[in-house]
């Protein structure tokens, strides 16, 4: 990663998210000469400023939505990590149309000024919800999927390409925060349903696979981390066992949008999936509009794999889980003020 970004410049939109955070966290280590943060919230910027005091770090008020302002911060960027995004599914579930314009507009806007800017490379961040999507989140993030590989074939200078992510562990507005603020105050741990099945993935491994998205993916490609798993009950009573909380666990209900397991993989990406070790690659679909070809020309070969899905892949144990959670400098500071106040 140094020698590929050695004296370069890295420009994050939605650079003030927790996503956004611990890529610049990660970058930040490396000889990389300057990380531009681009967002619309100043006091968080505010906040990250006074936090790092480091100067590689320089700081842009914008708007994925306006194309101008991304134009102005844009210029001489060599890489992006395009991570602006409106992740909650309820809230989108009532806003389609805030979705579209971040998730969608927001992402052609960013790639628009990229390719005019000759930036070398753009990740774009999705999300497993963009798998057979059901709710306005996933359904915004699938055409922003299909908005980047349509970007791809128009540019040779600039790489455009994705990576997908399941549950991010402790991102901002995840379950587990929830949890922990609901078990400290002493009140009952509220799931949606105990046998709903999740990725589980820390910051880390995600930024893991962003980094290894710059080094190897080629324009077009989508890149998947090969995720374990667990139930919403399972990973409750993880949390409970590493407070040593008696709070009871409270059944709520499937909220708007919601799946029972989530797909990070659809079995027709699995046709042409390529497995790289701990990741796979989803090459785009580089064909033409040209469809008498495909008529006389098909492709008859069945899919030899399945779709590869929260409920298929590894199921952590809830020993695992509590060992996947202490990895986490988040949930080591918790514990740590938890013990203090007891």
């Amino acid at each position: 990663m140094n020698n590929i970004f050695a004296g370069r410049t890295l420009m994050i939109t939605g650079g003030t998210g927790s996503f956004g955070g611990a890529v610049l966290k990660r970058f930040l280590n490396s000889d990389i000469k300057e990380i531009r943060i681009f967002s619309r919230d100043e006091k968080k910027q505010d906040d990250m400023r006074r936090f790092y005091q480091n100067d590689k770090i320089k700081y842009y008020i914008g708007d994925v939505r306006n194309i101008q302002s991304l134009r102005e911060a844009i210029s001489d960027v060599d890489y992006v990590f395009s991570a602006a995004a409106l992740k909650q599914v309820p809230s989108c579930e009532f806003f389609p149309m805030e979705a579209v314009k971040t998730n969608v507009e927001g992402v052609n806007n960013t790639l628009t000024a990229a390719i005019e800017s000759g930036v070398k490379k753009v990740i774009c961040l999705s999300t497993d919800k963009a798998a057979y999507p059901i709710n306005a989140m996933g359904i915004s993030k699938a055409m922003m999927e299909k908005i980047f590989v349509a970007k791809s074939r128009t540019t040779k200078r600039t790489i455009i390409c994705g990576t997908r992510y399941g549950n991010v562990m402790c991102s901002r507005g995840s379950v587990i925060p929830l949890f922990i603020s609901q078990l400290k105050q002493g009140k009952p741990l509220t799931v949606t349903d105990p046998n709903m099945t999740r990725f589980l993935m820390s910051l880390d491994e995600a930024v893991e696979l962003v980094v290894y998205a710059y080094t190897h993916a080629k324009t077009g490609d989508l890149m998947v981390m090969k995720a374990p798993a667990s139930t919403i009950g399972d990973l409750a009573r993880a949390v409970k066992e590493l407070f040593h909380s008696d709070v009871p666990i409270h059944q709520i209900g499937i909220r708007h949008g919601e799946k029972k397991s989530e797909t990070l993989l659809t079995r027709e990406e699995c046709m042409h999936a390529v497995d790289m070790g701990k990741f796979f690659c989803v090459p785009a679909d580089n064909r033409d509009l040209n469809y008498e070809q495909y008529f006389e020309r098909g492709n008859t070969e069945p899919c030899k794999l399945e779709q590869f899905t929260s409920d298929n892949t590894k199921r952590l144990s809830i020993e695992e889980i509590k060992n996947k959670l202490l990895s986490i400098d988040y949930i080591k500071n918790e514990l740590k003020k938890w013990k203090g106040n007891r």
